[in-house]
C-alpha cells in the first residue's frame, strides 16, 4: 500500500485552535509636513476672496485647498475671524507694495507729482483687486482696531500722504494751506471712484470697463488742478 505524501504543515496540537494569520500591517501614515502652512492657508484664503468675495472664505475650505485635514489650520487660525484678519493684513501689504513701487518711479523734486502717483497707484490696485480692496476698506469683514498690521500700514500711508502734501505746500504747488482738507478730499475722491467701479455703477455713467483706468487718471488730474497753485498737472501715465 502506498503511503500518503507528507505535507510541510504541522497539525496543531490537540485541543488548540490553529492561529489566525496576521493581516499585513498598513504602512504608517506619513505626518503632513509643510514649510509654512500658515502662509499656504493665507494664500488659499486670498484665492477664495478673489474668486467669490470675502463671504467665500472659510477655514475648512482653506484647509481643503492647502491639502490638509479640516482641523490642521486651527493651530494657526482658531477662527474664521483670525483667518480674515490675516487675509486683510496680506491684502494691505500688497496694496502698500503697489504704492511704494509707484513712488519709486515718481519725480523726487515734484511733490504734487508724487501725490498724483500715489493716487493713481491707489486706484489701479483697487480696480484690479476689487474683492481684496473691499476687505481692507470696509469694517464688515474683520476688526480693524485689533489688526496691528493693517492699522500700522494705514497710519504709515496716511503719514506719507501728509508729508507729500506738506512738501507740495512748501514748494508753492498748493493753492490752500488746509492740508487736512485736501487729504480727506483726495481720499474721498479715490475711494469713491473705486467703490463706483466695484459696485458696477460706472457703465450707468457712460464709462466702459476698458475706459475706467483712464477716467480715474483724468478725474485725479482734475482734482490736482483744483488744489494746485496754477501748476499744470504732471504728464499722464
Amino acid at each position: 500500500m502506498r503511503r500518503p505524501a507528507k505535507t510541510s504543515e504541522k497539525s496543531p496540537p490537540a485541543g488548540r485552535r490553529p492561529a489566525k494569520p496576521r493581516p499585513a500591517r498598513a504602512p504608517a501614515a506619513k505626518p503632513y509636513h509643510h514649510g509654512d502652512l500658515r502662509r499656504v492657508l493665507i494664500d488659499a484664503a486670498m484665492q477664495l476672496v478673489g474668486e467669490g468675495g470675502p463671504d467665500a472664505v472659510s477655514v475648512r475650505e482653506a484647509a481643503r485647498r492647502a491639502g490638509v485635514s479640516p482641523g490642521a489650520p486651527f493651530r494657526h487660525f482658531p477662527s474664521r475671524d483670525a483667518l480674515m484678519n490675516a487675509v486683510a493684513e496680506e491684502a494691505q501689504r500688497r496694496f502698500r507694495a503697489e504704492i511704494e513701487a509707484a513712488l519709486a518711479d515718481a519725480p523726487s523734486g515734484d511733490p504734487l507729482g508724487r501725490f498724483r502717483c500715489l493716487g493713481i497707484a491707489y486706484l489701479r490696485w483697487a480696480m484690479k483687486n476689487p474683492t481684496h480692496f473691499e476687505i481692507i476698506s470696509s469694517r464688515r469683514f474683520f476688526d480693524h482696531d485689533r489688526s496691528a498690521g493693517v492699522s500700522s500700514d494705514n497710519a504709515e500711508l496716511i503719514g506719507l500722504t501728509e508729508r507729500t502734501l506738506a512738501e507740495a505746500f512748501s514748494a508753492g504747488q498748493l493753492g490752500t494751506s488746509d492740508l487736512k482738507q485736501v487729504q480727506i478730499a483726495g481720499r474721498a475722491l479715490v475711494y469713491g471712484f473705486a467703490r463706483m467701479h466695484i459696485d458696477g455703477h460706472l457703465p450707468r455713467w457712460g464709462v466702459a470697463a476698458a475706459e475706467a483706468e483712464r477716467m480715474a487718471a483724468d478725474i485725479l488730474d482734475l482734482f490736482i488742478a483744483g488744489i494746485g497753485a496754477g501748476v499744470a498737472p504732471a504728464a499722464k501715465a
